[in-house]
């Protein structure tokens, strides 16, 4: 019995936390979602998503998140598969060094290849530098794509790591010894094995792809409209804290189906960072 007050109590300051700022801030967007502003209840302000320029917003922003998602699992998984290969000081040591950019703030990080990119910008000086044309990249979904990878990408590396470090080498060594060769042991034991981590980064990567204004707005030029930078205009240029909270919820819908994904094929958390 008094075990488990000590634990109630060791979990306190997080029982404090979790309500402060993820409890009350839910309960506040899901009540200004069924709410319009006389505080009378209404499905408009979800009902809002089929308005056409809201639709448009939410499809390239699928469309963006599921691009990026891919081409960072692409990129990922062979790397994953370097550092696990590498002794265990040095893939201690690369892993850092590939999660060092993180430390920096991500406005900043976002804001630093604004720069290398526009039109007058470090790339494009250099390739005039040597004769060769400009590449018109800024503003345009390529360098949303192009920002997405960039600052989402140790979010896939890092899952997908953890699960290959788990896997036992006796077993992939087994399946060679039986005749396997490379492609069927792939296949067979270290995709599989793996699928918690693929599917954690693929959750990790594609959720804050789909809800982020930040990367459009500064590599998209406010040109590209995303559904977060709807649901960002509605709280900071309009105040319509009732049609935000709408757009968030249909928002969430993506999220519980990621979240659902995640707990079918990582039960036991194994991907997880």
């Amino acid at each position: 019995m008094l075990k488990n007050k000590q634990k109630l109590m060791l979990g306190l300051p997080y029982y404090f936390w979790a309500i402060a700022f993820i409890i009350i801030p839910l309960c506040l967007v899901i009540y200004y979602g069924l709410t319009d502003k006389t505080g009378a209840f209404t499905f408009n302000n979800i009902a809002s998503i089929a308005d056409p320029q809201h639709t448009k917003a939410l499809w390239i922003a699928v469309k963006l998140s599921i691009i990026s998602t891919i081409i960072c699992l692409f990129l990922a998984y062979p790397l994953a598969m370097i550092l696990v290969n590498f002794k265990k000081g040095k893939s201690s040591i690369l892993v850092m060094l590939f999660i060092l950019p993180m430390w920096m703030n991500f406005l900043l990080r976002t804001m630093a290849w604004q720069t290398l990119l526009e039109n007058t910008g470090v790339i494009n000086t250099l390739l005039q530098t040597i004769g060769l044309p400009k590449i018109n990249i800024i503003n345009t979904p390529g360098a949303i794509i192009f920002g997405m990878v960039y600052n989402f990408l140790p979010f896939m590396v890092l899952p997908i790591y953890n699960s290959l470090a788990k896997i036992d080498i006796n077993v992939v060594n087994a399946a060679r010894d039986l005749g396997a060769n490379g492609i069927i042991t792939f296949g067979r034991i270290t995709l599989p094995l793996s699928l918690p981590g693929v599917i954690s980064g693929i959750t990790m990567v594609f959720v804050p792809a789909l809800t982020t204004f930040v990367i459009s707005a500064i590599l998209g030029g406010n040109k590209i409209l995303l559904i977060g930078n709807v649901i960002e205009q509605e709280f900071s240029q309009t105040s319509n804290w009732h049609l935000g909270s709408g757009l968030s919820m249909v928002l969430m819908v993506f999220i519980i189906i990621s979240m659902i994904f995640t707990a079918i094929f990582d039960k036991d958390g194994e991907g997880l960072i």
